[in-house]
């Protein structure tokens, strides 16, 4: 049972080749849950003999399959019914997420209706005048050239567990357009996402082998990375996990698209409406507990005014109401697992040990004595060489930066490895644009914080390679042939 009282679906086979499989082994995962601490479920983990099979299906479906050579106006309407089927299940996708890693459901039936409008928005895409396969072009010579778009091959995704179902939404529902197959690893944590994403495909109507479901640990994703049958990794995870992806690929140069971590300013200039801002940095600063690689950590104020912000932050995050997820009115649930609760803690310490002051929050909230909570964190007094500042804590902790003046305020920003996501606020929105335009980082809003799946979205620095989400997004998922007529 999980906190809402409803009945756990354990997986007990695969998806391969079309087919609900038995598993080839007897390895087992076991998910705790973050509200209880106890058992949630266990549900069986791929074994490599797994993996096999599922490469062996997608490359067959590439090679031999239907799907690739399909006309985008078929695959159109696969994407379609696909998106159909998933608006049929949001309420299951939401109560999934919430039960897993403790998001709380008000913010989940928010967010999981941009999964089907991912699979429109390709669709659309698709169906469109706009976008071409093949491009006719001439020569210097005056003869006939083609360029033409063709897709990438076999793809495995690894996909975390802080927000399963869209990113592989972004991957799955892009790479689909492009002709690609896909082997999909999901994380150990949130395995119930991929399989109703794999239901929804098989629902509409997609052929045998071009989906295939094995969720698994880091071990066994190892092994799938490896995977001579693999053309394309897409990965969405840390940092360090990317790093370890992008050396294996560049082993057999396999292309790979990663969305890393980020450690993303909100910068106030000096002319900022603080009321207006205060909003959107306090909901987008730590959303589902800060478990977000997009979420605006470190918040920049100018050093004369960084008191009267502080006071306004430190007011609206106390009224977040803390508790189960699963409880509509609840803002922020627990994180996601034991180990993210420990590291969490151990950055507050090390934040306070380093000199940052602590004006909110910093460890258990004192009504919840059972579950992996933290209530919502700030320091002050935080200086850009601070760990706090530099390093991706994924946890509900901000920390405010002071900065003399605007050059100031463009260096602390750059000042980081990551460089994914941003806002910058102002009373005068070209000034905003003319500072946005100096900050190293893939994704930007002024006076706001965006995302938008018609949009691309990634990293610069050490927040990834490549791009999800808009043309860019179909882009990653296709090769350039040239072909010269004489």
């Amino acid at each position: 049972m999980n906190s809402n009282g409803t009945s756990v679906r354990v997986p007990r086979t695969f998806f391969i080749d079309g087919a609900w499989v038995a598993p080839l082994s007897d390895r087992r995962i076991r998910i705790i849950s973050p509200v209880t601490e106890q058992p949630l479920m266990d549900y069986p983990e791929a074994s490599p003999a797994d993996i096999d099979a599922a490469v062996a299906a997608a490359r067959e479906a590439f090679d031999s399959g239907p799907w690739p050579h399909t006309t985008p106006s078929e695959r159109a309407a696969v994407l379609r019914r696909t998106a159909l089927e998933i608006e049929r299940r949001a309420e299951e996708i939401a109560q999934d997420w919430t039960m897993q890693i403790g998001a709380p459901i008000a913010i989940g039936r928010l967010l999981v209706p941009d999964n089907a409008k991912i699979f429109h928005y390709y669709a659309d895409l698709l169906e469109s005048d706009g976008f071409g396969f093949v491009d006719e072009r001439t020569r210097l010579d005056g003869g006939r050239t083609l360029v033409c778009r063709e897709p990438v091959g076999v793809c495995a995704t690894v996909t975390p567990w802080n927000a399963a179902m869209v990113l592989m939404s972004y991957k799955i529902a892009a790479g689909l357009a492009a002709g690609c197959t896909f082997v999909s690893k999901p994380s150990p944590e949130t395995p119930l996402e991929g399989y109703v994403l794999a239901e929804c495909l098989e629902a509409a109507g997609l052929p045998n082998g071009v989906f295939n479901l094995v969720p698994a640990g880091a071990e066994v994703g190892e092994y799938l990375v490896r995977h001579p049958g693999i053309d394309k990794v897409a990965f969405t995870g840390s940092t360090a996990a990317g790093k370890r992806i992008a050396s294996i690929c560049a082993e057999r140069l396999a292309r790979v698209t990663l969305e890393l971590g980020g450690k993303s300013a909100a910068v106030l200039l000096d002319d900022a409406d603080f009321d207006k801002a205060l909003p959107s940095i306090a909901m987008y600063s730590m959303p589902s507990s800060g478990q977000v690689c997009f979420a605006l950590t470190r918040i920049l104020v100018p050093k004369a005014r960084a008191q009267e912000f502080t006071g306004l932050l430190v007011r609206a995050l106390s009224m977040f109401t803390v508790g189960d997820p699963a409880d509509p009115q609840v803002f922020m649930g627990p994180l996601s697992k034991a180990s993210q609760y420990e590291r969490v803690l151990q950055y507050i310490e090390t934040g306070k040990a380093e000199g940052a002051t602590l004006v909110l929050g910093g460890g258990r909230p004192a009504h919840l004595h059972t579950g992996y909570y933290i209530a919502p964190t700030v320091f002050t007094d935080v200086t850009p060489d601070m760990t706090i500042a530099q390093e991706e804590i994924f946890g509900p902790v901000v920390a405010i930066l002071a900065y003399e003046d605007e050059a100031d305020a463009v260096r602390i920003a750059n000042d980081s490895a990551y460089g994914l996501s941003g806002s910058v606020f102002s009373s005068d929105p070209e000034r905003a644009l003319r500072v946005a335009r100096r900050i190293r980082t893939g994704n930007l809003t002024i006076n706001g914080s965006v995302v938008d799946p018609t949009m691309p979205i990634g990293g610069f620095k050490a927040s990834g390679w490549g791009r999800e989400g808009g043309r860019e997004g179909l882009h990653s998922y296709l090769e350039v042939k040239t072909i010269s007529i004489v």
